[in-house]
């Protein structure tokens, strides 16, 4: 974690981790070195042996902790099984340098997610000016060094990291109860929140590791003519797409009136509060007509399945930015689609046919191609149709003022309003400013 310090506030900026990287993990390595050195020495495999492995266990955990204070130690362990001349000994010696050795890569991966976690908060390495070490395994001279390579100072030792846990979790329980009054926690949430949009897309309202309490709002809108009522499908995760995350709840506001695609405005209001309960507000702009959901923070994940999804999320994070883009790419041209044929009705007999003609091929040939899966081929045709749709507007205008229509795709300057681009391409409208709705894939409820 990456806590910033001030006064009497304690802001976490940042948090990550391994939940199954630790101690447990070094002396399953030891123990394996152990096996190994005893099957060389006698030609008996112990790894059926259930007592022997427990005894092979508990010497791999005191050698570990003798070599954080010495460079050699013996492992000796009296008539660990029976072979066909009798019982037999364990006797090895294990060296602090092989231990660095066996247990090389574990370190590499805590000292990378360590980097990532200080990424995360937005800070530099020599931005960092404490490093307090937890946990008994960061004894280790090996881990100790390994940090102070990394941030380029000796970690802050005046801490038991075997009690820097129970320590902290005391004092909160103080704060929580009320006893301790001069100090305040302010945590981050671990995993973006979101909602289900147009394309199964996830679409990001507050960002991990974002402080809370904190309260953010979206406006999105609707993807059908006449849709009165939307589906809000709430997600937590990292992933681009909606079905690789987790789904904590969903909810219906209708009672919309019926209008065209992209008008209506439904604001999308997340809010979590200091103990981590997430309370989601969907509010109809028109009719002031609201449907909210409370998900508690028992309902969420555990540490480990954070951890999952947060290696998922990187490990497909190519993947899933193709599959967005994909996904952004069918939208674009079915908000396009809509505009175009919305444009040639709305002109009437204001344009030719031979005006017309063109535009329609190109609606024809986007539809055929749209739900395909060669994106760069569906951009191509939606930029096409998007160029050929210049058409109308600059035939409307030259009806406006008495000119001869053309069939030309000029007008660049004097594009008509019906060609603008559709909602869906637009930015989310923020509380109070300028900007287009976001148009999201709600489902119609009938």
């Amino acid at each position: 974690s990456v806590l910033e310090v001030g006064d009497d506030v304690i802001e976490v900026k940042s948090t990550g981790g391994d939940t199954h990287l630790g101690g447990d993990n070094i002396d399953q390595i030891i123990m394996g070195w152990i096996i190994s050195e005893f099957k060389k020495q006698s030609g008996i495999d112990v790894t059926k042996d259930v007592l022997a492995l427990q005894r092979i266990k508990e010497a791999s955990e005191k050698a570990k902790h003798e070599l954080s204070s010495t460079f050699e130690t013996e492992i000796n362990i009296p008539f660990i099984t029976s072979g066909a001349s009798g019982p037999e000994h364990l006797l090895v010696k294990f060296a602090r340098t092989k231990l660095e050795e066996l247990t090389g890569g574990l370190i590499k991966k805590s000292i990378d997610i360590t980097r990532k976690v200080v990424e995360d908060s937005g800070l530099k390495i020599n931005e960092i000016n404490e490093i307090i070490l937890v946990g008994g395994q960061t004894r280790m001279p090996a881990m100790q060094k390994a940090v102070k390579d990394l941030f380029g100072k000796e970690p802050n030792k005046s801490v038991n990291p075997d009690e820097v846990v129970a320590v902290g979790a005391a004092v909160q329980g103080g704060i929580m109860k009320g006893e301790v009054k001069d100090v305040l926690l302010l945590d981050v949430i671990p995993l973006s929140l979101g909602i289900e949009t147009m394309g199964g897309v996830c679409t990001k309202i507050i960002n991990k590791n974002t402080t809370i309490p904190t309260s953010k709002s979206q406006v999105f809108s609707t993807a059908a003519d006449n849709q009165t009522s939307v589906e809000i499908h709430i997600l937590q995760g990292e992933r681009e797409m909606s079905a690789d995350n987790k789904t904590l709840g969903r909810f219906i506001l209708d009672g919309i009136p019926p209008s065209s695609r992209g008008l209506p405005q439904v604001e999308v209001t997340f809010d979590i509060d200091v103990n981590g309960i997430l309370n989601v507000k969907a509010k109809d702009k028109t009719t002031n007509k609201e449907q909210s959901v409370r998900i508690e923070a028992s309902s969420g994940l555990s540490k480990d399945d954070i951890e999952k999804m947060k290696k998922d999320a990187e490990a497909h994070a190519e993947d899933d930015k193709k599959k967005r883009e994909s996904a952004e790419v069918k939208n674009n041209a079915n908000g396009l689609i809509y505009t175009a044929e919305k444009s040639l009705s709305d002109a009437g007999d204001k344009v030719s046919a031979e005006v017309k003609k063109p535009v329609q091929d190109k609606i024809d040939e986007l539809k055929k191609v749209k739900d395909g899966d060669d994106a760069e081929n569906i951009k191509k045709t939606t930029e096409e149709l998007s160029k050929v749709l210049q058409s109308i507007g600059e035939a409307m205008r030259k009806s406006a003022q008495g000119e001869p229509a053309s069939n030309g795709q000029g007008g660049q300057q004097n594009q008509s309003s019906q060609a603008e681009q559709p909602a869906s391409q637009g930015e989310p409208k923020n509380e109070g400013g300028e900007g287009k709705t976001r148009e999201a894939d709600f489902e119609e409820k009938k």
